[in-house]
């Protein structure tokens, strides 16, 4: 028997529970894996209290990041064997797997070996975020050197992780944030400029740092009103990606913005990577290598044991937090 975190019924952190659950073998391209640490996420949150984009069956379990060692393969899985220290990709459905668990279920695409030098903590903290802002930032939106991108929720750990992306490219990482109390944290976290928007004018102070040119990129989670700013603060030809909906209200759109710029607006899920081998393969490889090279660091905001994970997800819905939350087994 395994200790498996699930929930019964939609609701708030308080919903969750640690069952007794008797992981069975892993079939045909699956591996059985003894997690050390888990990754939270928000798409964990929105799944739990019933705002996410399909309705959980009950009991239900979640998790999409988990870094731990394989116990068993399940028929035809030979890229892994039983010993091996390895990441999980989110690169499924909730519907089938969830690493929420001392033993869980994943399937082999979802896998990469854990990089050299990273503990199982810092591993279980890296592929959502890295994956997440590489598909956009470098997949689709081919940033260069030298351009601006503005990084809206800069202090979670999808934001942290543009941040550094953009100073490996060599690019202009502005973070966005609410107001100016992480603007030291951001700045510490490689953000070559910080704009807190609800005390600055966003536009002039995108036209101040780039010289009038706007910025070439926006990466938001949020979406609401702002997003009428932040379309103005862009360049000619710039792109806006959408990755996430913590305001749900319709975006507004400045139409003559648009025409004018001959904008790009853009919805985006990590899924578009993940569930393309060519260009999860990709990923892997320049996240690896970031790692590697200490260009890439995950950043932790806080540890909590299994026993605590309602308390993690309170903490991860307080917003307090800059960088992943993790769950030490």
């Amino acid at each position: 028997m395994s200790k498996v975190i699930r929930f019964h019924r939609m609701g708030g952190p308080e919903v969750l529970q640690i069952d007794d659950v008797d992981v069975r073998a892993p079939a045909s391209g699956e591996v059985r894996i003894k997690v050390k640490a888990l990754g939270l996420n928000r798409a964990e949150a929105m799944y739990r209290s019933g705002q996410y984009t399909f309705t959980p069956q009950m009991p239900a379990i979640l998790g999409y990041e988990a870094a731990g060692t394989v116990e068993s393969v399940g028929e035809g899985v030979s890229e892994y064997a039983v010993g091996d220290e390895v990441n999980v990709i989110p690169a499924f459905s909730f519907a089938d797997y969830g690493m929420y668990g001392e033993l869980v279920l994943a399937p082999v695409h979802a896998l990469v070996k854990q990089p050299a030098g990273l503990t199982s903590i810092q591993a279980a903290a890296t592929w959502m975020k890295y994956v997440t802002a590489y598909g956009a930032l470098v997949d689709i939106g081919n940033l260069q050197k030298g351009e601006t991108v503005l990084i809206r929720a800069a202090s979670s750990s999808v934001g942290l992780a543009a941040i550094q992306i953009a100073n490996l490219l060599g690019a202009v990482p502005v973070a966005l944030t609410r107001t100016s109390e992480k603007r030291e944290a951001l700045m510490d976290a490689g953000a070559t400029h910080v704009i807190a928007t609800q005390e600055q004018d966003l536009v002039a102070e995108v036209n101040r740092i780039t010289e009038g040119k706007g910025a070439r990129m926006a990466f938001d989670p949020v979406g609401g009103p702002e997003v009428a700013n932040i379309l103005r603060a862009l360049s000619y030809l710039g792109i806006f990606f959408q990755y996430g909906a913590l305001e749900t209200a319709d975006l507004s759109v400045p139409v003559m913005e648009l025409l004018g710029k001959d904008l790009t607006i853009r919805g985006y899920q990590l899924f578009e990577i993940t569930q393309d081998p060519e260009r999860l393969n990709r990923a892997k490889d320049f996240i690896t290598k970031g790692l590697e090279s200490g260009a890439l660091q995950p950043v932790i905001s806080k540890t909590f044991p299994l026993s605590e994970i309602v308390e993690a997800h309170q903490y991860m819905e307080s917003n307090a937090q800059i960088g992943k939350i993790v769950i030490e087994l």
